[in-house]
């Protein structure tokens, strides 16, 4: 039986410049550099494509132009961000625009918009033949329902996982959606620019082995507080925590008092809110035992508001009877030492148990030598962080992508800066999420 090519890595390209035909050329000049290299796919058909809301009027123009000019792509997928993220680098409130070619069999992936959504089970059983066992997934915030949405994506996916974020634009959300290669049915004459509802790329389960997907939750907050039951609400106001009223837990727990009103103002401000779902999720947070810092299961929302009538706490969610609640505060340290941790779990998993004395050199070099490695078999990856994050929260510009090649070592990487993040199946705050392209074993 003849044997699958090995993966190469991703050829990728990123570029700013106040013109988007001068941004695109750079991009692409970086891409045919790739292409031409030996260790790096010379036939990729899937393309992502991330720009900088202000390119966002531009969305057409500049798939027309790259779609031209890559006619050996076939599949484009993507969205707008306020900030777009590479390998090593970041580029906030600038017109930028970042590309990623992936080389992956047109059996392993398809590409979904509005006008095209993945196969329902249903369809599945009555004689469909592409299954998604994951999906990367680009929403529209304003789109009525876009939790329920997303929710209703994941199951439609063999493993109930899907990533990405919602797009985040000062001048127009976007999303890219396009397939030449016929497995977009009812495209018609859409252009491949959308605005509302989902779009993305779903990926099978590689029957082969020869590629794996692999994907991390990174928190950026910190619990200041132990984790409280909830045990009365009405909507979105908590009412109750361990039997007793949420406000005065809360005062209790942030050291604040409502007589000095100035000071409990400032408090709250900088205070948010740590969801889990119940008591038994709690053994599967090593990462909160440990470090002092949130597992992946806690959803982040903001507290919008303070009921003293019914000396309740409103936050921007819709909490259950029963889930946990801990109040937090956005950390700097607490989200660097996270993010290492997400990339030291990638890498662990994915570089040899035993290796030799120059592979193991090769793999601890200095971020100025760190370049791909096979051991390490990553072939491509995609960052999806809060708009909250990126360079201000970590310190400098690009800190947080810096963080992700050191701990990854020189990979392709593109991604954007999203106004909340997706993962398994929900809408996360203040995070980031981060998956690559592997190669098997």
């Amino acid at each position: 039986m003849a044997q699958r090519n090995p993966m190469k890595l991703f050829p990728y390209g990123h570029a700013t410049h106040p013109q988007w035909p001068m941004a695109a050329a750079l991009v692409l000049a970086q891409l045919r550099g790739y292409l031409a290299l030996p260790g790096y796919a010379h036939a990729p058909t899937l393309a992502l494509l991330y720009i900088t809301d202000h390119y966002a009027a531009q969305a057409q123009d500049i798939l027309d132009h790259l779609s031209a000019e890559l006619p050996f792509i076939t599949d484009w997928s993507g969205t707008v961000g306020v900030g777009i993220a590479s390998n090593n680098v970041e580029y906030f409130d600038e017109p930028a625009l970042a590309v990623m070619l992936c080389e992956l069999p047109h059996d392993q992936y398809r590409v979904f918009s509005g006008v095209s959504p993945l196969p329902s089970s249903s369809t599945l059983a009555s004689g469909g033949r592409f299954k998604a066992h994951t999906a990367l997934v680009h929403a529209d915030a304003a789109t009525p329902d876009v939790a329920e949405l997303i929710e209703e994506m994941a199951q439609r996916t063999d493993s109930g996982y899907v990533f990405g974020g919602l797009a985040s634009s000062r001048f127009g959300s976007v999303q890219f959606a396009l397939s030449g290669h016929g497995n977009v049915k009812g495209q018609g004459a859409a252009g491949g620019v959308f605005s509302g509802g989902l779009s993305g790329v779903a990926f099978a389960r590689d029957p082969s082995g020869s590629m794996v997907l692999m994907s991390r939750v990174t928190q950026g907050c910190r619990p200041v507080s132990v984790d409280h039951e909830i045990t009365a609400r009405e909507a979105n106001v908590v009412t109750e925590l361990d039997g007793q009223p949420a406000l005065d837990v809360m005062l209790d727990d942030l050291d604040i008092s409502l007589d000095q009103p100035h000071e409990a103002l400032a408090k709250v401000r900088k205070t948010l809110v740590g969801l889990s779902p119940s008591a038994d999720s709690l053994n599967d947070r090593p990462a909160r035992q440990h470090a002092g810092q949130f597992g992946a299961d806690v959803l982040v929302r903001h507290l919008i508001g303070l009921d003293p009538a019914r000396k309740g706490i409103a936050i921007a969610d819709l909490p259950r009877v029963g889930m946990k609640l801990a109040f937090c505060e956005r950390n700097a340290e607490a989200a660097r030492a996270d993010l290492i941790r997400i990339c030291a779990e990638i890498r662990e998993e994915l570089e040899p148990e035993e290796v030799t004395r120059e592979v193991a050199n090769a793999l601890s070099a200095p971020e100025t030598e760190s370049g791909p490695h096979a051991a390490r078999r990553i072939v491509g990856a995609i960052y999806v962080s809060c708009s909250g994050r990126g360079g201000p929260h970590f310190g400098a510009p690009s800190a947080e992508l810096q963080i992700v090649r050191r701990a990854l070592g020189d990979v392709p990487l593109v991604g954007f800066f999203a106004g909340g993040e997706i993962a398994r199946q929900q809408i996360y705050g203040y995070t980031g999420v981060l998956t690559v392209f592997a190669a098997g074993d």
